[in-house]
């Protein structure tokens, strides 16, 4: 066994309670479910020493993850990824503690393999055999990967401008795979009918519990890495906004064991101009997004014209003094090469785009210089090749330098 302490299920809007042992998509208001853990009973027999004799994975959380018996944990070694300190763009650009969460190490190399080894597990445990999601890819690839490793059948849709090796992973792994002339929003309702013709286990952001508990993690390694001592400042790339919602339950869940104290980090939500919903609500003070129309940015992995769990990603902004801010793609890319010439750290353009939200955020004075800052990288550069457009000069066998 793991000694889960969860609890049950709730609505975070509505408050309606759920069995967690029962399999359970969103709420009959059409929220999506939130996992709940007894705390007080956890903070009573866990303690931060017993962490240090754990795995360098995500599981060393166990008992505030939602999987009761470490049988049913499908894993590759996920989790605990490098926070790194950028000091010589740093120091460059005026920041005197700059951090980044390398999230590009992981397996898949993107974040997405975490929601998708603790969903996994936790779909195994409740004996799903298949399931259905819409993708922009990386979320795609990670899902197709441990639904393989669990023996359960995958499919996926994703629109045809999705980044060819995401592609490529969702077939390696054996899912069937779909593209769609369209956005994540068109994969989603042709996943969404699939799923009513077969019954199939919808895996679609937020419309399963527990992705969002893989993704928590993130905010209980970075209170670790920085010794229980939490950030300034944590820029977040949104695009569904699990990652961002994650991290501030488990800022919240922390809290109430006693393990940090009373101030959060604010929380940024990233976006980029070319779909901006996230911020657009923000500016305007509203608890909610409407949709975006024609969304395309280079930071393909957020471009989400509308995200079910806006009301939360916005809810953790508000909760933690956080904002939210768009950034272009002209300003994304040149992130992207600053960092890797400075810093030999090639991110997702994604994880580009936070760098440049923070300049922005710093040249308007809301970042301060002393602030400790936090940047997200949700995946690897690698992953991305189209983004970067080098031009070599050939040379002759017999050629000098």
């Amino acid at each position: 066994m793991t000694h889960s302490y969860m609890s049950h299920l709730d609505c975070p809007k509505c408050g309606t309670h759920y069995d967690a042992d029962q399999l359970q998509q969103l709420c009959t208001c059409g929220s999506p479910l939130l996992v709940r853990y007894d705390l007080q009973a956890a903070a009573a027999h866990l303690t931060k020493d017993d962490l240090l004799r754990r795995e360098p994975s995500l599981w060393r959380y166990r008992e505030l993850l939602p999987v009761r018996d470490a049988a049913n944990i499908v894993s590759l070694g996920e989790g605990m990824t490098p926070l790194v300190r950028l000091e010589r763009i740093g120091a460059a650009d005026g920041f005197q503690q700059l951090y980044m969460k390398d999230e590009g190490t992981i397996p898949t190399g993107s974040f997405k393999a975490r929601g998708a080894a603790v969903g996994i597990s936790r779909a195994k445990e409740l004996g799903v055999t298949a399931l259905a999601m819409p993708t922009n890819g990386n979320a795609g690839g990670a899902w197709a990967a441990y639904a393989a490793r669990a023996g359960i059948q995958a499919t996926v849709v994703m629109p045809t401008s999705a980044p060819t090796i995401t592609r490529n992973e969702c077939d390696v792994t054996g899912a069937d795979a779909y593209l769609v002339n369209g956005l994540i929003s068109d994969a989603g309702k042709i996943v969404g009918r699939a799923i009513a013709k077969h019954g199939w286990y919808d895996a679609s952001t937020l419309k399963e519990p527990y992705r969002i508990e893989g993704k928590k993690t993130m905010g209980y390694e970075l209170a670790e890495q920085f010794g229980w001592e939490v950030p300034d400042v944590i820029l977040y790339p949104t695009g569904g906004g699990v990652g961002l919602i994650g991290i501030h339950k488990a800022l919240l869940e922390l809290q109430e064991m006693g393990w940090i104290g009373e101030r959060l980090p604010r929380l940024v939500a990233v976006q980029a101009t070319g779909c901006a919903p996230i911020v657009k609500a923000w500016e305007e003070g509203k608890s909610a997004s409407e949709f975006w129309n024609d969304a395309e940015t280079v930071a393909f992995g957020i471009t989400v014209p509308k995200a079910l769990g806006d009301f939360l990603v916005l809810e953790a902004i508000y909760d933690t003094g956080g904002c939210a801010i768009a950034v272009d793609d002209e300003k994304i890319l040149t992130a992207q090469r600053r960092l890797a010439t400075l810093e030999g750290a090639f991110l997702c353009p994604e994880g580009a785009a936070t760098y440049a939200a923070a300049l922005d955020l710093k040249q308007q004075g809301w970042i301060q210089p002393e602030d400790r800052v936090v940047l997200l990288n949700t995946g690897a550069g690698l992953k991305y090749p189209d983004t970067v457009q080098p031009q070599f000069a050939t040379l002759q066998p017999d050629d000098d330098l």
